[in-house]
């Protein structure tokens, strides 16, 4: 005998699965967390203090 199913219930679940597929592509997009980003971008604003600091002026005698 056949397994019973609920039309409604099987059309929200492959909606689901749907939007499942679409948020984890949208997340390996866009990848990082705004605490990650900002900790990166910190690093890199340290780094170029860094070598700007360290530069030499170039005179001319």
């Amino acid at each position: 005998m056949a397994e019973i199913v609920n039309l409604r219930m099987a059309r929200k679940a492959k909606a689901r699965a749907a939007g499942k597929l679409e948020a984890d592509a949208a997340r390996a997009r866009h990848g990082r967390t705004k605490g990650e980003r900002l900790a990166s971008e910190a690093e890199v604003a340290r780094i170029d203090r860094l070598v700007d600091g360290a530069k030499r002026e170039n005179r001319e005698d």
